[in-house]
């Protein structure tokens, strides 16, 4: 299935939700540039095609976007940052997102943050089973 998203037409971005939300995250991967980053929410960031790679197939396996919106901005040296909004979906919940994008003069995605849009309480109840977080630990991320 393809995505649409209102106001984005660049294919790289396209092809990262497409290939995400078929779980095909060898492809998604391959959209990166080789030392590409991925800033996830209350993660580290993941650098690198290989790590990014094994960050997807150990958390994202229940994840859906639905990214609705965005907007593109030309940066300096030719760069281009991309913002989506929308939703992701995991069995138990969905919460608002911000994708932010910074695709280098290749249109490799050189940079993806992924901001959760929701109170540091619905942050709580998102957090994976297998972690903990504190209020606290989420306010100051």
């Amino acid at each position: 299935m393809n995505i649409t998203i209102e106001g984005i037409t660049d294919l790289t971005i396209l092809h990262y939700f497409t290939t995400l939300n078929a779980g095909d995250f060898t492809a998604t991967v391959r959209l990166f540039a080789e030392d590409g980053v991925m800033y996830p929410p209350l993660e580290s960031a993941v650098v690198g095609k290989e790590t990014i790679l094994t960050y997807l197939n150990r958390e994202a396996q229940d994840i859906k976007a639905e990214p609705q919106q965005g907007i593109t901005e030309n940066l300096a040296d030719h760069h281009i940052q991309i913002q989506v909004t929308g939703k992701a979906h995991i069995s138990w919940c969905s919460v608002n997102v911000l994708w932010l994008f910074i695709l280098n003069p290749q249109r490799e995605i050189f940079e993806a943050k992924i901001k959760l849009l929701a109170s540091p309480q619905d942050l709580l109840s998102l957090r994976p089973p297998h972690k903990e977080y504190t209020l606290e630990h989420i306010i100051t991320c």
